[in-house]
């Protein structure tokens, strides 16, 4: 333990990998080495499209996280466990799941867990919300923790392994699954130097929805430059600042200043690389014209000694 980082080169996360690829990473320890500079930022690649054959294609990318999108895709509990054992086990170690799950509900936050993945959470806007998704997500009362064992999940002798042989599997889990927090309104920025007063030691880090926290004050898009939307920004950032804690967010289109201040940064994904083949078909329709009128024009060029 605390000698991962200098294996991140040769071995990519399968340096934080935990015996059996059916339990988290140590996700918590490569967030805060991340942001404590000794490996550089997580890079992830964005699952919106809830396909397990494509989740086998983006195993075998290179990232070290690939953000399941269970919150706004329509699979359930089963589909998603298989994309988690997917990337985890078809990129063997080197590349881990995050689960964003549909809200704060007790029972989606542990099938997400049991299902070998770290959690984000979105829309937390209060001390109370952030206590509950801890208590959902950690075991023992030690730890104010509600989450239920699962006694099939990691059978003895097989999966059960424990990073450090001195505690239980359940209590070494706890420090493996990261928890990051999405904050997404102006009502969640004003109370996050609250919540992680209360609960900042088990969170790992924090995402801005700039979407949804623009949504919430009025404006439209993913940035913009009204005065209220930029002294909201400044104040989160402020907030983790004095914490402590690791920011995250999306550095896409190669835009490398926004990742300049993140741990974990989303760069790519199913959507965007499916929304960038329109320029294709726009490119297509404007240089493939009626087939009749082409096949006139190559005519007419060769009777004219005209070769392409």
């Amino acid at each position: 333990m605390g000698f991962e980082h200098k294996e991140v080169a040769a071995k990519g996360m399968a340096a934080y990998r935990a015996p059996s690829l059916f339990q988290p990473h140590k996700a918590r320890q490569a967030l805060r080495d991340a942001y404590d500079g000794k490996i550089n930022p997580l890079i992830g690649f964005y699952c919106g499209v809830s396909s397990v054959p494509t989740a086998r294609i983006m195993a075998q990318l290179g990232a070290d996280i690939v953000w399941v999108d269970w919150e706004h895709s329509s699979c359930g509990v089963e589909t998603m466990t298989t994309i988690v054992h997917e990337i985890q086990f078809m990129s063997e170690g080197r590349t881990m799941a995050f689960v964003r799950v549909p809200g704060h509900d007790h029972a989606a936050i542990g099938y997400a867990l049991d299902a070998g993945a770290s959690i984000i959470i979105p829309q937390v806007d209060t001390v109370e919300q952030a206590q509950h998704v801890v208590s959902a997500a950690k075991f023992g009362l030690a730890h104010k923790g509600s989450r239920s064992a699962p006694p099939a999940r990691w059978l003895p002798g097989t999966g059960d392994t424990p990073i450090d042989p001195s505690r239980s599997v359940f209590e070494n889990v706890n420090d493996q699954a990261a928890i990051i927090i999405q904050i997404e309104s102006e009502i969640g920025i004003r109370n996050l130097d609250a919540i992680l007063t209360a609960v900042g030691d088990q969170i790992d880090a924090v995402w801005l929805g700039t979407l949804d926290t623009r949504v919430s004050m009025g404006f439209s898009g993913f940035w913009g430059p009204e005065p209220q939307f930029l002294s909201a920004v400044k104040l989160y950032e402020e907030t983790l600042k004095k914490h402590n804690m690791p920011n995250s967010g999306m550095c896409l289109n190669q835009d490398w200043a926004k990742g300049g201040n993140k741990a974990f940064v989303i760069v790519g994904g199913d959507a965007f690389a499916l929304l960038g083949e329109r320029g294709n078909i726009t490119a297509a329709r404007e240089n493939l014209g009626p087939l009749k009128k082409r096949l006139d024009i190559n005519e007419h060029e060769a009777s004219n000694g005209i070769v392409h």
